[in-house]
C-alpha cells in the first residue's frame, strides 16, 4: 500500500504544480499577508482542494460534464466571479507597493475566494475528473483510499512549502516587486474569468445555431 500512497502522491504533484488560480491565490495571499495568517489561508485553500479531488475523484465532474446548462451556467457565473477576484487584486497593487494593507483580505474574505478558485473553473473540474477517473479505474477498491491520502498528503506538503518560501523571502524583496506580482496575478486571474465566459458564450451560441 505505501508504493499506492507514493504513486498517489506523485500524481498530485504533478497536477498542483502547474500555473493555475489556486497556485497564483496562494502566492499573492503569502506575499500580502503576515506568516502565520498565510498559513490559516493555505489550510483554506488545501480544504477546498480536498474537497474538489474526492468529488473529483469520485467521479461527480461528469454530471458537469454531460449537463450542458448547468456547465454553461457555472462558466458564466464563476467567470464573472474570476473575473471581480482579478479586478480585486489589481485595485490591490497601487496599496501593496507602500505597504498599506486595506485591501487585505479578511478571512472571511479568503475562506470564501478560496473555494472560488478551486471550484469555478467547472471544465479544470472535468478534467480532473477524467485524469483521476481513469487512474481509479487501475486501482482495487483496497488501493483507491491510500492512493487518495497520497494525494492529499502532497497537495498540503506543496502549499505549506509555498506559503513558508514566499513567506520567508518575501521582507527580503523589495516592496515594488509585490505591486507587480498583483498586476501580474490580477490580469492572469482575469483572463481566466475572461476565458470561461468566452467558452461559455461560444457552447450558447454552439447549442442556438
Amino acid at each position: 500500500m505505501a508504493g499506492v500512497y507514493l504513486r498517489g502522491m506523485l500524481v498530485s504533484f504533478a497536477l498542483v504544480s502547474s500555473i493555475g488560480m489556486q497556485n497564483i491565490f496562494m502566492f499573492n495571499q503569502a506575499m500580502s499577508q503576515r506568516l502565520r495568517r498565510a498559513f490559516l489561508i493555505a489550510f483554506f485553500v488545501w480544504v477546498a482542494d480536498t474537497a474538489l479531488t474526492a468529488v473529483a475523484f469520485l467521479g461527480l465532474g461528469s454530471i458537469i460534464a454531460s449537463n450542458a446548462v448547468l456547465k454553461v451556467t457555472i462558466m458564466l457565473i464563476g467567470g464573472a466571479v474570476v473575473v471581480w477576484m482579478g479586478w480585486g487584486i489589481l485595485r490591490s497593487a497601487h496599496s501593496a507597493q507602500f505597504g498599506n494593507d486595506s485591501q487585505v483580505l479578511t478571512l472571511r474574505e479568503a475562506f470564501g475566494e478560496a473555494w472560488i478558485v478551486a471550484f469555478a473553473n467547472p471544465q479544470a473540474l472535468v478534467d480532473t475528473s477524467v485524469t483521476l477517473g481513469a487512474l481509479r479505474s487501475t486501482l482495487t477498491a483496497a488501493q483507491a483510499i491510500p492512493f487518495l491520502l497520497g494525494i492529499i498528503t502532497s497537495t498540503a506538503i506543496w502549499f505549506v512549502a509555498i506559503t513558508t518560501l514566499i513567506g520567508l523571502l518575501k521582507n527580503r524583496l523589495p516592496r515594488r516587486l509585490l505591486m507587480w506580482v498583483n498586476i501580474i496575478s490580477g490580469f492572469i486571474v482575469m483572463g481566466y474569468g475572461v476565458v470561461l465566459i468566452f467558452h461559455a458564450g461560444q457552447a450558447i451560441v454552439g447549442a442556438l445555431f
